[in-house]
């Protein structure tokens, strides 16, 4: 994870829908940051070109109260998805995006929203993503990006890009967890039952989109294993519990989730030491203990490097 720094999280939060915004990007952004008892006192702007009614890609209009305006005070600056984002950016929609980034706000799209971004130039010698299946416009049109179009998110700091449709809700999940800790981001996410959290590193799209029979048996393992992250697992022993070959089990577990076991392990592991860190007061060896390291040495390189913050700093962070 990248992008800790030595100041307030962000709280204010200004989302810019251009025209033919999506109806998908603004029920995210508006359940995600809506008040919620015990969590941050999010503030939260749709923002246009100008205040009013903006056309969204049902073709009915939305009632947008604020202008530009918006996004020279907020902490959180995105960049919402629409159908029209193949024309050139409004030119006032590209400066306040760019006088966002140089006052030091976060700056983040969602799926085709990244589009403005290149258009600002703020992606330029960055990883980005955006939808897969507009990815190669977008990496010819600005060949200073290093577009990955396999990817839910890129977390680059103070500039974040997400991939199409409910990638954005990952995104989003991620920089909440990224700026207020594990808790917040979980209680987000069981208010809108959908999963807590995936890694950005996780695939676009699996073979299997709807489930089929075999996914049954795969969701067995995987609640296996998170009983047991205190343990040594080998994708061995994962494949036993499955009754599958090795080989077999990594094909389909890699088409369930759109990840590798050894990385999906790392994953949940981090994820439980993260709420341990703020929720208990166990020492660091314990919670390496809990989530099946080594020692707090081995904890605390994985966690660094994944995180880009120590346990104990973490532990300072965010502790309840």
């Amino acid at each position: 994870m990248r992008g800790y720094r030595a100041r307030v999280p962000f709280q204010s939060i200004a989302a810019y829908a251009p025209a033919g915004v999506t109806m998908l990007s603004l029920g995210l952004v508006g359940e995600l940051f809506s008040p919620r008892p015990g969590l941050p006192p999010f503030t939260f702007a749709l923002c246009s070109d100008q205040a009013g009614s903006v056309p969204t890609d049902l073709g009915l209009g939305v009632e947008v109260h604020a202008g530009l305006e918006a996004m020279a005070r907020a902490d959180l600056v995105l960049a919402l998805p629409g159908n029209e984002f193949r024309a050139d950016p409004a030119p006032g929609a590209v400066a306040a995006f760019q006088n966002a980034h140089e006052r030091g706000a976060i700056v983040a799209s969602i799926c085709v929203g990244a589009y403005l971004l290149g258009a600002a130039g703020l992606l330029d010698g960055h990883r980005a993503t955006t939808h897969w299946r507009f990815a190669a416009l977008l990496a010819q049109r600005h060949p200073q990006v290093d577009v990955d179009a396999d990817v839910l998110y890129v977390d680059e700091g103070r500039i974040l890009t997400g991939a199409g449709a409910a990638a954005g809700a990952d995104l989003l999940l991620h920089l909440v967890r990224r700026e207020h800790g594990a808790a917040a981001a979980n209680a987000i996410a069981r208010d809108m039952v959908i999963p807590p959290h995936r890694e950005g590193g996780q695939a676009q799209f699996v073979s299997s989109p709807v489930p089929g029979s075999g996914d049954d048996r795969m969701a067995k393992v995987l609640d296996w294993a998170r009983s047991r992250l205190d343990r040594k697992l080998t994708i061995d022993d994962l494949a036993g519990h499955a009754l599958m070959s090795k080989r077999t089990f990594i094909r389909s577990f890699k088409a369930s989730t759109g990840t590798t076991p050894n990385a999906w392990l790392v994953a949940e592991r981090l994820q439980r030491a993260e709420d341990l860190l703020e929720t208990t007061a166990l020492s660091i060896e314990e919670v390496a203990r809990q989530v099946g390291y080594a020692s707090a040495a081995v904890l605390r390189e994985q966690f660094t490097a994944r995180r880009g913050i120590s346990p104990q700093m973490y532990r300072r962070t965010f502790r309840s």
